[in-house]
């Protein structure tokens, strides 16, 4: 075992960076031995003399001037007493950090900036400085070399290419993210494949304007540096089979974002019918599965964006996550939006989190493997700049609750604009100190006994939620999948949302409401929340099934 002797030396009696260091040490399987805080330099000779490490941390946080001397008599000792200089490396405030370089003493400077996985990489032997080989290009080797650290990703795109591009490379060499989720525009969305069809006055509307594979591939040849982050993008609102050929083919999509329900007529961004988009859906969930890509169903969230009450969120997770199962999908990317709808408290909103969670898990096994995937609402974020900070500082907080594998950020300036390279550079940097704060031991948030009681209320009421299904379509083998079934629930209002309005496809009758930081359904007789029982029983009567 490899033996690390860690000293402040000189005055300095700041020891809170170096006694962390060595505990990052100990778990990369490293014996450190500490020396202290105020180490004269004849006394850090005395120690490496008699402990023989394999490597020196010297820390020192007080005045450049002073560090340098330091490091010169540290440098004549060992000439003086015919010492073979050891491994060493330093840890410092920046100012002193540049008198440590410029030492010649040390093979690593830390300075502060370093991310965890830096500090861990230099353990391990594999910096990061190596190259693209240093950094795995695919989602579950990049998870195991960083969990518990959750990986960190970022949406990005800017209404030309060429700011996008010269986006991506920054974000690249910043090294602050994990993934970069490129979004194209609503034009490319929908009608990449159909030129002919798009609408010229609306380019860069939503997003990059991708128009052709070349542009698709210059986004990323453009994150070919820094940290190599791995790269993704939602699919399209209409062919998507297509979308996902050509983005595996030319970003290596990381894995797929494709609903179940959704870009449709349902939200009106795509002509497809209900069972079309249902259809289609399933088909490219299929696709990827069988090129063995990670995949998440963009779902759940998506009703809760429409104010949809909580238990009919916990039931949309499972339904996705069964879908993918059943479309073979091995890898499922399940992603839970906190602070959405507004006002959701943060009890109600773990709880409901917690009941995605255990609800979804009833269904991993061999080969259904689940990935936790946490991010901020986007609509709670203030359009003030500092109090936007705050706001995604404190989801992150919660956030970590889950333990995620993947932090999905949301720069603090979309409550005014979509983010530009160096705002979310700073949002991925708050969240990252989020998280040097919080990784090593939040409350447990699983023992308050409120958190408990709504995640099994929310998992009951969805259980009676999905057990309607089996009276829509007579004789159904798997109503769960079933493209008619599904379509038929959202459009007999089992699957309601305030938002929608009333057409043949969709109700908008169902009225929800916050109540005690949670979202439930409002009985419009009585005003009083509403369990499901009750409000699918009165549905079904209506609608004359037999039940």
């Amino acid at each position: 075992m490899k033996k690390i002797l860690g000293a402040a030396i000189g005055t300095c009696v700041h020891i809170s960076g170096l006694h962390h260091f060595l505990k990052l040490a100990e778990q990369e399987g490293y014996h450190p031995v500490f020396g202290g805080p105020a180490v004269s330099i004849p006394r850090l000779i005395e120690a490496i003399l008699i402990e023989k490490p394999d490597i020196v941390a010297i820390s020192y946080r007080l005045t450049p001037e002073v560090a340098e001397n330091l490091f010169k008599e540290i440098e004549y000792s060992f000439i003086a007493k015919k010492i073979p200089k050891p491994r060493m490396i330093f840890g410092g405030t920046p100012p002193v950090s540049i008198m440590a370089k410029q030492s010649g003493l040390f093979e690593y400077v830390f300075d502060g900036s370093q991310s965890i996985e830096e500090i861990r990489s230099y353990l391990r032997g594999t910096l990061i400085s190596k190259g693209e080989e240093s950094f795995p290009q695919d989602l579950l080797g990049r998870i195991n070399q960083k969990f518990p650290y959750p990986l960190i990703r970022h949406h990005f795109g800017r209404p030309t290419m060429q700011e996008t591009i010269e986006g991506i490379r920054h974000i690249a060499l910043s090294g602050v993210l994990d993934i970069i989720s490129i979004g194209p525009d609503q034009n490319a969305q929908e009608n990449f494949f159909r030129p002919d069809q798009m609408d010229p006055e609306q380019t860069g509307a939503g997003g990059v304007p991708v128009r052709t594979v070349d542009d698709m591939k210059a986004l990323y040849d453009a994150s070919r540096c820094g940290n190599y982050p791995l790269m993704r993008c939602y699919a399209g609102t209409q062919d998507l089979l297509k979308w996902a050929q050509m983005s595996v083919e030319t970003i290596h999509n990381a894995w797929a974002a494709i609903p179940l329900c959704w870009y449709s007529i349902l939200d009106g961004r795509s002509s497809r019918t209900m069972e079309a988009a249902i259809t289609e859906n399933q088909l490219v969930m299929r696709w990827y599965a069988k090129q063995k890509i990670p995949v998440e169903v963009n779902e759940s969230h998506q009703w809760s964006l429409r104010d949809a009450h909580d238990s009919l969120a916990v039931t949309m997770a499972f339904l996705a996550a069964y879908n993918a199962k059943k479309m073979g999908v091995s890898h499922y990317i399940a992603q839970f939006m906190f602070n959405t709808p507004p006002g959701t408290s943060p009890r109600m909103d773990i709880a409901k989190m917690w009941a995605k969670m255990e609800i979804m898990h009833r269904l991993e096994d061999d080969s259904f493997q689940i990935f936790r995937q946490v991010r901020a609402g986007i609509a709670h974020f203030s359009p003030i700049p500092s109090v936007a900070k705050g706001q995604l500082a404190a989801s992150a907080v919660i956030s970590l609750a889950l333990k995620p594998h993947i932090l999905h950020v949301v720069s603090y300036s979309e409550g005014d604009h979509a983010t530009h390279s160096d705002e979310l550079v700073e949002s991925c940097q708050i969240v990252h100190g989020v998280i040097r704060n919080c990784l090593d031991g939040l409350p447990d948030f699983f023992s308050d006994q409120s958190i408990i009681a709504r995640k099994n209320y929310l998992i009951y009421q969805a259980e009676r939620l999905l057990s309607s299904f089996h009276f829509l379509v007579p004789k159904c083998d798997d109503p769960f999948t079933n493209p008619l079934v599904i379509a038929k629930a959202i459009q007999t209002g089992i699957l309601d949302t305030p938002h929608f309005t009333p057409t043949s496809f969709s109700q908008g009758r169902i009225l929800t409401n916050l109540i005690n930081g949670a979202w439930d359904p409002i009985d419009p007789q009585t005003g009083k929340p509403m369990d499901e029982e009750t409000r699918i029983l009165r549905i079904l009567e209506s609608n004359k099934f037999n039940h």
